[in-house]
């Protein structure tokens, strides 16, 4: 149920206030100490923190990152401390920020899994969890928990029964059908879904005549991918409405581009690759949003998810 607040950009979703619908993404702000030494994070709807699996983990050899002509490549391989880490180290020191935050969780199994989110759950200052089911599920030969539908079902539905907090769920777009997956979590009872993950790319070298990363495929994200992100949060809107809240996530680097989201149908949306090259941009959508609301005329930014939706072609 979402509760409209008092200003233009307030409002309750999951049981939690958020000052405004713009979150950071997991992996492109890290854990968000680091960007708090030039602005305030409580300005912030929310931060999502870089992935967290059980143990910590070095990540992939460079060559890790890679410009495209309109975003980016990456194969970082989830590189982080580990889920203890962050809860007795880095979280103490970002629950000093009046914001929202949720942890997201990946693991190569369903065992890690539930670890990671059982640490998460107990966790003191962590108001929800993001599933990054774009990892490679090792006992089932590799397969991504996000590209099976029966197997994310399986994974959300036995998260589901040992987190009380919000439980989102970050698709893949590597995928024929985007609303197989996204019915599978709403089965299995996820709380929301986060759309879109990174999309598999590769990059080569025409002089070296190899590949430029190492793992010779990676992420692709920023505004290359913006399209795709609008079209998969219209289908998921158009097939459950209000009723499943969708994160937007993919490509957004101005306030237009977080529209688009919103009019598709997203009640949030996520920042990510723009904080490499304009840390400020998260503040800047804020900002933005709130103009255009008053351009428009409208009382509250609720009234603009969705909205493209009741466009009729003639």
């Amino acid at each position: 149920m979402i509760k409209v607040e008092s200003d233009l950009l307030s409002y309750e979703l999951f049981g939690i206030k958020f000052k405004n619908p713009v979150w950071t993404a997991s992996g492109c702000f890290s854990y968000g100490l680091e960007v708090a030494k030039l602005y305030d994070l409580s300005n912030l709807g929310a931060v999502v923190v870089k992935g967290l699996s059980y143990k910590p983990r070095k990540g992939n050899p460079p060559e890790r990152i890679v410009e495209t002509p309109a975003g980016m490549l990456n194969s970082i391989g989830l590189q982080n401390p580990g889920v203890k880490k962050f809860v007795e180290e880095i979280l103490p020191e970002l629950k000093k920020y009046d914001t929202v935050i949720f942890a997201n969780v990946f693991g190569e199994d369903e065992e890690e899994y539930i670890a990671v989110a059982e640490e998460l759950d107990k966790a003191d200052g962590v108001h929800g969890l993001e599933l990054n089911v774009s990892c490679p599920n090792v006992k089932k030969g590799g397969i991504s928990f996000g590209s099976d539908p029966e197997t994310l079902y399986e994974l959300v539905y036995k998260l589901r029964k040992i987190t009380s907090k919000p439980l989102l769920v970050k698709l893949s777009p590597n995928i024929t059908n985007i609303l197989d997956t996204a019915d599978a979590c709403v089965s299995a009872k996820a709380d929301g879904l986060v759309l879109i993950n990174t999309l598999l790319g590769m990059a080569i070298d025409v002089e070296k005549e190899e590949p430029m990363l190492a793992t010779k495929t990676g992420g692709l994200s920023g505004p290359a991918i913006l399209p795709i992100a609008v079209r998969m949060i219209y289908q998921v809107y158009e097939k459950y409405g209000a009723s499943v809240p969708i994160i937007g996530v993919g490509g957004i680097t101005t306030t237009q581009d977080a529209l688009q989201h919103v009019l598709a149908g997203a009640v949030a949306i996520q920042i990510g690759t723009a904080n490499f090259y304009d840390p400020y941009a998260p503040l800047k959508v804020i900002e933005g949003l709130k103009e255009h609301i008053n351009k428009k005329g409208y009382s509250h930014f609720l009234q603009l998810v969705g909205k493209a939706h009741k466009i009729k072609i003639k």
